[in-house]
Order: structure tokens, then C-alpha cells, then sequence
């Protein structure tokens, strides 16, 4: 690698290794268009595989950029920006370059903040599970109900699940946060069934990471175990996408969940490119239709058409099938009129705190 980057610089710059797997250049004299065409060449050197003794091996190469002065008037602030600029790039996708400014280093520290506090919020009981009903909309009964997690941050108020999920994902602490809606919303639906009402079946939003960690299946089963739940009361939602990532991995541990008598269901149906051969393969009890494609029903004749299409397949497959995202009667009664009469959207409720939504389930009882 030192010898790659040698060869792409003039004589009178200056490069160095930090330690590990870490480079700096120092290049004098030049403007953006300069560094911009010498990053290039170096990303596109890199590119090229590398041979050592008989093996050959392919290399990814992130770089990030400060300039002098403006990011920095010293040695240490433009290698710490540097560094920042460089992981913009590794979370960007490898392989590329950024350039740093101030608005990366304040994302940075923003996203530091939400991590620290998200690990106070699992320790100091700060989030808290909201319900959305799932309406049967030729009987008018509950069938089930999506358990669904907000923060409340003591500074900031209640913060919506797509502000912090990602940074749960890349920091594991999705793994607790999972482990934790489980133990509260069986503890939650168990009291509810205690006191006479019907919750129809608990879905919970499965990750991938607690999907492919070690050791998944063992919490699932203690966490029920410990609760009391039936296991025919609870569904599991992981995402086409999710699935698709490793298909094998997932058709196995999907296996062992429904060996447990827990339902699955395949959440944003038709935004995931999965196979109809894999389909038939996943060990998989319901389909939930994208509200991608609800939005537009009835007038859209694409979404009507893709509609008509997932109801056969459902069918044909012996799946149960729900749509969400629906927000208006004509959509509602759109649906019903072609074979999806299981509805989940702001029509019938938006996501509920605890006792607003047992309000809600007395009203359908």
C-alpha cells in the first residue's frame, strides 16, 4: 500500500503511515481540482488487485480531506478533521472521498450525543411502547396490534423511532432496545388479557442484527417463558429487505421462531426485490402490503394493479394479508372489495400510548 502511494504523488509531498491501516498525505500548493484528481487517481490505484506471495487480494481505500486553513490551523485539528471526513466516507459506502466541513464534525457530535443518551434511555426507562391496531374491516373487530417504540427524552420531548433506529442499528444497542419491547408489550398484552379485553395478536419489529446475533432464539424463548404469553398471541415483522440480505440465514431462524408457534410476517411487501422462489421457501404466516402502494388507491391503476397481484399471490399461498398506510374510506373500502379486509393505518387509529389504546380496544370489544 505504501509503495501505491508513493507512486501517485510528486516528489516534494509528504507521506506517512499513523499506525494500523491508517495513511496521511500532506500535499503543499495545490487547490481543490488538484486534490480532487490526485484522490481519484489514488481510489482508482487501490482498485487494482494486489498480489502477496500467491494470494491476490482486493483493497478498499476511504479518504478524507481538510484543507488549511479553513478547516483547521493546526497540525491536530486538520488530522482529527481529516479523520472525520474519512469515517463520512466509510459510512457513505468505502471506497470513496469526503471532504470535511463544519456541518460533518456538528453531525458527528450530534449523533455521539443520541448514542450516550439512547443507552441512559434503555438504563433510566425513557422509551416507552405505542400500539396501532390492526382492524378486520368486514367484521369490525380488533386482530391485532403493531407495538411500536418513542423516546421520551427528558430535553427534547418525544422522539419518533426514525431519529434513532439507525444509530441503535450501527451501535447494537438494537439488540436491548428489541429485547426490551418484547419483555414490556407481552407483560402489557398479558395484563390487557386478564382484564377480559381482546388483543388479537402483539407484532413486533424484529432487526436484522437481532435476527443474525448469537444467542436469538434462546432470549426470544426465555423472554416468553418468563412473560406467560402464548406464543400463538405474538407476531414477528421483518422487513423484505432484511430477509434478502442473507435469505438462508433467515429462512432458518424464521424456521425456528414459527417452530416456537410465533407467527411471521413479511413487513413492506413488494419494496424488497425477493424471488417468488424464495417466497414460497419462507417459513412465513402473513403478508403486510407497503403503504407505497396505498397511497394512491383507488385512481392509480400501477398500485391497483400491483394490489390485485399480492392478494392472488397471498391466496395462492395460503397467507394471511394486511395492508398498512391506510388513511381514507375509499382506500379502506378499495381493499375490502378485493380481498384485504385485515386494514392497519391512521383510519382507524394512529399509534396509541398504552391507555389511550386499552380506550381503544374497549371500544371494539
Amino acid at each position: 500500500m505504501s509503495n501505491k502511494l508513493i507512486s501517485s504523488v510528486r516528489e516534494e509531498d509528504t507521506i506517512s503511515r499513523l499506525g494500523g491501516d491508517e495513511f496521511t498525505i500532506i500535499i503543499e500548493g495545490t487547490n481543490e481540482n488538484e486534490i480532487i484528481r490526485l484522490t481519484e487517481k489514488i481510489i482508482s490505484l487501490m482498485q487494482n488487485k494486489t498480489r502477496i506471495n500467491d494470494n491476490e487480494m482486493f483493497v478498499t481505500f476511504s479518504i478524507g480531506i481538510s484543507r488549511y486553513p479553513q478547516d483547521g490551523d493546526s497540525p491536530e485539528e486538520l488530522l482529527r478533521n481529516a479523520d472525520t471526513a474519512m469515517y463520512q466516507a466509510k459510512d457513505n459506502g468505502k471506497n470513496q472521498y469526503q471532504f470535511y466541513n463544519k456541518e460533518m464534525t456538528k453531525k458527528a457530535i450530534q449523533r455521539s450525543q443520541m448514542e450516550l443518551d439512547l443507552r441512559k434511555a434503555l438504563e433510566e426507562g425513557e422509551l416507552e411502547a405505542y400500539f396501532q391496531p390492526k382492524v378486520d374491516a368486514k367484521n369490525h373487530v380488533v386482530v391485532g396490534m403493531e407495538a411500536l417504540v418513542r423516546w421520551n427524552h427528558p430535553q427534547k420531548g418525544l422522539i419518533q423511532p426514525n431519529d434513532f433506529i439507525s444509530i441503535a442499528e450501527e451501535t447494537g444497542l438494537i439488540i436491548p432496545l428489541d429485547m426490551w419491547m418484547m419483555e414490556n408489550t407481552m407483560k402489557i398484552m398479558q395484563q390487557w388479557h386478564k382484564e377480559g379485553l381482546n388483543t388479537g395478536r402483539l407484532s413486533l419489529n424484529l432487526s436484522i442484527k437481532q435476527l443474525e446475533s448469537k444467542g436469538c432464539i434462546e432470549r426470544f424463548k426465555k423472554v416468553i417463558e418468563d412473560t406467560g404469553v402464548d406464543a400463538n398471541y405474538l407476531e414477528l415483522e421483518i422487513t423484505e429487505g432484511q430477509i434478502m440480505q442473507d435469505s438462508e440465514h433467515s429462512i432458518t431462524v424464521l424456521q425456528e421462531i414459527r417452530d416456537l408457534g410465533v407467527h411471521v410476517s413479511i413487513d413492506d411487501f413488494g419494496t424488497g426485490y425477493s424471488s417468488l422462489s424464495y417466497l414460497k421457501r419462507l417459513p412465513i404466516d402473513t403478508l403486510k402490503i407497503d403503504r407505497s402502494f396505498i397511497n394512491d388507491l383507488p385512481d392509480d391503476e400501477e398500485d391497483s394493479a400491483i394490489v390485485k397481484a399480492i392478494v392472488v399471490l397471498a391466496n395462492s399461498l395460503k397467507l394471511e394479508l394486511i395492508a398498512e398506510g391506510v388513511e381514507t374510506q375509499e382506500q379502506q373500502e378499495y381493499l375490502v372489495s378485493e380481498g384485504c379486509s385485515n386494514i392497519q393505518g391512521y383510519y382507524y387509529s394512529k399509534p396509541l400510548e398504552r391507555e389511550e389504546y386499552k380506550e381503544f380496544l374497549l371500544k371494539y370489544q
